[in-house]
């Protein structure tokens, strides 16, 4: 056994002693000779250095520089690479476990989404035939037995074989409605209603009730815009009463408007109305989506604010309802929601499409700041735009109550606006030289769109109280002058002062106060 002790031994010395003189050997041995050439270095310097002179010392000194500096950037090299695999392999790691957290959530997502849906399937079953809220007279159209029967119909109807629903949010939506029908009665003075009267009314209810203090122009050009347009941007700086405006008017006419935030995320349409969700089997609702197809069961004027409209790009987000809102065929307006119908589908929307009902109006509210994004001419050129520089003056107004006015009733005075105030021949020969001097001095034209929406827009602000030749200024400042801020201004003064002296010759020294207030401010800010 004692022989067997010291063979292991000397086995285990000797194979400790081969491995230490192989390290030394393959990493030490090479570096052994270093010093030798490092005197080998210094005996080169001692032989020549006494002959080198001056310029020598110098080529020496130069050369001693550049061959650290060569040592130093290799070392340099060195250490970026390594830091660069480091952060790599970090990154790597990073992604790996971000990929980890997202499967985690989704699952977390999915649980959550499930139990929403469980919460949502119980009040649908609870909520029975709700009555709608608000504006006039709520008729009913079924009671007793038949309306029960028929909602026991409705709910065998609108389930899927699993017993969810495709469009939960639009079905309590039809649940509120099912049972009745929205009849808004005109108060007994209807006949007395006209466009400028509700504009004063709404001013005094704004000021009254609200504490919101307007102009009577800026009333007067909103108003006009409902009837030239169903999209009205409103403009300005930050605290000047943008989003009051169609808030307050929705109370005013007793169905508060639905505000839908924009997000600077949004890029497309499914941001605004929604997407069928392949993994819940489910469309996601919005409630921009909720408010259509709310007004499709209404009969008085709904509007839909979008807030801060210009935090992401109108024209990705909102450009199918640009595009739609241009058909002349109202009927053709639809947009399109799920590919096919399913038997659980709310009851307004055919064949996958929601048309979308005459009574909306669109309103945007945009600050001017270096937040935004720029609101194109294609979103210009379709909407209306009122600006807003400054806050309301405070005045006194007798208590106001609102106002139920079928949107049948508003369309009637809107049409019979335009019979009765027809944009004179004598102002449209004078807008057409205008038209061409813009032509002719900026390469820029009107365009039929424009010339359509002041022969809407005039007639209306008329209606509403002013003169005809505010309300072409108005477009032409909202409308033209808008363009010119894309222009190189700095080589345009000449041009300017001349379009300015044009519109003293065509409509008087003291008429388009707007506009020729526009121009003083491109002159200026470019000067």
């Amino acid at each position: 056994m004692s022989a067997y002790f010291t063979y292991l031994k000397e086995m285990i010395i000797a194979f400790f002693s081969n491995l230490g003189r192989w390290f030394v050997d393959r990493y030490a041995v090479p570096w052994a000779v270093v010093p030798a050439e490092f005197d080998y270095y210094n005996s080169l310097l001692a032989n020549y250095s006494p002959d080198f002179g001056v310029a020598g010392w110098i080529f020496f000194a130069l050369f001693a520089l550049l061959f650290a500096a060569l040592i130093g950037g290799l070392g340099y090299l060195i250490y970026y690479l390594i830091r660069r695999y480091v952060r790599f392999y970090k990154r790597t790691a990073s992604i790996e476990q971000l990929q980890q957290q997202i499967e985690e959530l989704n699952i977390e997502l999915y649980q959550a989404v499930a139990e929403k849906d469980r919460i949502l399937q119980l009040q649908i079953e609870t909520l029975g035939g709700a009555a709608p809220v608000r504006t006039g007279e709520v008729v009913a159209a079924t009671t007793g037995a038949a309306a029960a029967e028929e909602g026991e119909e409705g709910e065998g109807e609108t389930k899927q074989a699993d017993g969810t629903l495709r469009f939960p949010r639009l079905t309590l939506v039809d649940q509120k409605y099912e049972n009745s029908h929205l009849v808004t009665q005109l108060p007994p003075d209807a006949a007395d209603i006209t466009l400028a009267g509700i504009c004063e009314r709404f001013r005094n209810f704004a000021c009254s009730q609200m504490r919101l203090y307007y102009t009577p122009e800026a009333i007067r050009a909103f108003f006009a815009s409902i009837g030239t347009s169903k999209i009205i941007i409103l403009e300005g700086i930050s605290g000047t009463g943008k989003t009051s405006l169609p808030y307050c008017l929705g109370r005013f006419l007793r169905f508060n408007a639905a505000i839908c935030s924009v997000q600077p995320s949004w890029h497309d349409r499914s941001e605004l109305l929604g997407y069928y969700n392949d993994f819940t089997h489910k469309f996601t609702e919005t409630e921009f989506l909720r408010a259509v197809y709310e007004a499709t069961y209404r009969d008085d004027m709904s509007i839909i604010v979008l807030d801060e409209m210009n935090l992401a790009r109108i024209e990705y987000y909102f450009a199918e309802f640009l595009s739609i809102m241009e058909m002349p065929n109202v009927s053709e307006w639809n947009i399109n929601l799920v590919a096919a119908p399913a038997p659980d589908d709310p009851k307004h929307l055919h064949e996958g499409k929601l048309l979308i009902p005459q009574n909306i109006i669109f309103v945007g509210t945009a600050n001017n700041d270096d937040s935004t994004f720029t609101i194109t001419d294609k979103v210009y050129d379709r909407s209306m735009s009122l600006f807003f520089d400054n806050k309301g003056v405070a005045f006194d107004a007798p208590f106001t109550e609102p106002l139920t006015i079928p949107y049948d009733y508003w369309k009637g005075l809107y049409d019979q606006a335009k019979i009765d105030h027809p944009l004179s021949e004598s102002t449209l020969k004078k807008f057409q030289e205008l038209d061409s001097f813009v032509i002719e001095r900026f390469r820029l034209a009107f365009g039929n769109r424009i010339m359509k929406q002041l022969g809407d827009f005039v007639p209306c602000y008329v209606a509403c109280g002013g003169t005809e030749l505010e309300a072409v200024d108005y477009i032409f400042e909202s409308k033209i002058l808008k363009k010119f801020e894309v222009l190189n201004v700095a080589f345009l003064r000449t041009q300017l002062t001349e379009l300015q002296d044009e519109l003293t010759k065509l409509f008087g020294r003291n008429e388009f106060k707007r506009s020729k207030e526009k121009i003083k401010l491109l002159i200026k800010l470019n000067s």
